[in-house]
């Protein structure tokens, strides 16, 4: 027979107290998880996307430093690889963070002054790293993953949105009555609501014209982070109250937005690594 141990109270309290201790940390892991990323689906998009506009010499190019990785499958490696501590000074290069309020030529300016560990400056060094043909493979392979993902970050416009609420993910709301946050919705309740998978949800939104395609591409960097900003704005104030509740009028409202983001991530992304490599 086995024993049954009465816990005495001092046990008991001890008990309840590890219980909290593990609730809370798994509370702060669910909010963090989803602080530096579109999902995966939503990379997956704009990855593929993004190979369908490639050159024949950067498709040639990225197959030799991914072998037998697509662009679509590569694109989720910079959030895949946070389980492994070594990689922990990548975190901050997945968004940049800037108040809301300032004119375009505001917000230059703080892109232009900007010298932390960002988005902004994490972009422009890896374009100026893959364009150096005497970079080792194992940095070519990082840095190009790096990029491809960073691309896409940066057009959920949450990616460049305000310090003191960590991009939405301190606003909490309910997503047909599920508690999430804004940053969340964003990132990958939109995306999962529209019931496609990622090869689907390309085939229905990647129908561009030539000329809408050098637009996109042909605009400065900046413009690419100005714009989400702006739409950052946009997200902001589409909610408000404590904990809104949020359903089928909201996709409805907010689905183009994000399927213009998403198409757009995907069309400058190609062609930046057509820039680099074609």
């Amino acid at each position: 027979m086995f024993a049954v141990v009465e816990l005495t109270s001092p046990g008991k309290y001890f008990y309840m107290h590890l219980k909290r201790i593990f609730a809370a940390l798994a509370f702060l892991f669910i909010l963090n998880s989803s602080f530096a990323w579109w999902g995966p689906t939503g990379h997956r998009i704009v990855g593929e996307i993004a190979d369908s506009y490639l050159s024949k010499k950067a498709k040639a190019a990225i197959s030799e430093i991914l072998g037998n990785e697509s662009i679509a499958i590569t694109s989720n490696w910079a959030d895949f690889i946070k389980s492994d501590s070594t990689y922990n000074y990548l975190g901050t290069w997945h968004y940049v963070n800037v108040k809301q309020g300032l004119t375009q030529a505001e917000f230059n300016t703080r892109l232009q002054n900007d010298t932390t560990t960002d988005a902004w400056t994490k972009m422009n060094f890896l374009i100026a790293e893959l364009k150096n043909k005497q970079l080792p493979a194992d940095k070519k392979q990082l840095y190009l993953r790096m990029l491809i993902h960073i691309c896409g970050d940066i057009h959920q416009p949450l990616h460049v949105g305000q310090f003191e609420d960590r991009g939405g993910n301190n606003v909490r709301l309910q997503w047909f009555g599920e508690n999430t946050n804004l940053h969340s919705l964003w990132d990958e309740k939109l995306i999962e609501f529209q019931k496609l998978s990622y090869s689907e949800y390309v085939r229905s939104i990647n129908h561009t014209t030539k000329t809408q395609r050098n637009q996109w591409q042909q605009q400065p960097m900046s413009e690419w982070f100005y714009e989400s900003y702006t739409l950052a704005g946009k997200v902001y104030a589409s909610v408000s109250g404590p904990e809104p509740k949020l359903s089928y009028r909201y996709n409805f409202d907010h689905v183009d937005m994000l399927n213009s983001q998403l198409l757009k991530g995907g069309v400058r992304l190609a062609g930046l690594l057509n820039e680099i490599f074609g």
